[in-house]
């Protein structure tokens, strides 16, 4: 904006622009099952983040499983274990009201939830939240706050389910499922509070690399389904024994050139970063316009 633009702007004004300037986007990592790599890709997302150089905040709101948050407790204690110095994230973990009164539990969780979330607006660029792994109170708040929903879906009709019902015979998608009809429900609450869309990315995680039928069959059914409920297909990351092996550290791939991981570096941990990088292309976050992505 020129100069004389700004001086004609009330004090007030220009501050507002400055605050939404300075508001973080928030990327929500939702999925109602469980076992299709939320926590691996909210972690290995906030390391990428931060690698580039973004200040980054996590929060886990899944009060039971807690898997982002032990994954960072498993990163701090390596790095006192080892003296390894690796980016860190701020992790805020929302507890479980006691009340058993589930209006004043909801409101009390909300309340938490919200403060956290205003918080790090503030201080961060980038939040990611890790939704819990059901339809909770607390999940569907979540995803009323997103900038971009990141649902990882491994690549299976099993998980298409989540998202779609379809022809058994011919595989034509009859009809949202109760997760996609939630995230519409969200989507249509923020546009009413809010100027910023969601923008929806479906990640097809666990994909075979061998062409395969039903990698097929699931590819152009999930094509269908996006054209109808308006989500965008990205690249996943790959089936690989590193993930589950890089857990008890709180490794993630981004951290394998490290002295002191103890970790071979080979072509297959190559090719994962390389799937990560994609992602991050995929996911088009307006605010890494034009950032060169160095790992």
């Amino acid at each position: 904006m020129p100069a004389d633009g700004m001086s004609s702007l009330s004090r007030g004004g220009l501050t507002d622009i400055q605050q939404q300037a300075r508001d973080a986007r928030v990327i929500v990592i939702g999925n109602e099952k469980g076992g299709a790599g939320k926590s691996t890709v909210s972690i290995h997302l906030s390391v990428a983040l931060l690698c580039i150089g973004r200040k980054v905040g996590v929060i886990d709101l899944d009060v039971r499983q807690r898997s982002l948050t032990r994954y960072l407790e498993n990163r701090t204690r390596w790095m006192q274990n080892t003296g390894a110095k690796l980016p860190m994230p701020e992790i805020v973990r929302v507890e479980a009201s006691q009340d058993r009164d589930l209006d004043k539990a909801e409101a009390e969780e909300s309340q938490r939830f919200l403060t956290s979330l205003a918080r790090l607006k503030r201080e961060c660029d980038f939040i990611i939240i890790d939704a819990p792994g059901g339809d909770t109170f607390l999940s569907r708040l979540a995803h009323m706050q997103a900038d971009t929903l990141i649902t990882p879906l491994n690549d299976s009709f099993v998980d298409f389910d989540l998202l779609g019902d379809v022809n058994p015979q011919t595989l034509d998608v009859l009809r949202p499922s109760f997760y996609s009809e939630m995230v519409w429900t969200c989507r249509k609450k923020k546009a009413q509070t809010s100027r910023r869309p969601i923008d929806w990315v479906v990640m097809r995680n666990r994909m075979s690399p061998l062409a395969a039928r039903n990698k097929e069959r699931v590819g152009g059914a999930l094509e269908n389904l996006s054209r109808r409920i308006g989500f965008r297909l990205a690249p996943g990351l790959s089936e690989r024994v590193i993930y589950r092996e890089l857990f008890p550290a709180g490794l993630t791939l981004l951290d394998l050139t490290e002295s002191s991981s103890n970790v071979a570096f080979t072509m297959s941990h190559k090719a994962a970063r390389q799937e990560l990088r994609d992602l991050l292309i995929v996911l088009q976050l307006p605010e890494l316009a034009g950032v060169e992505i160095t790992f």
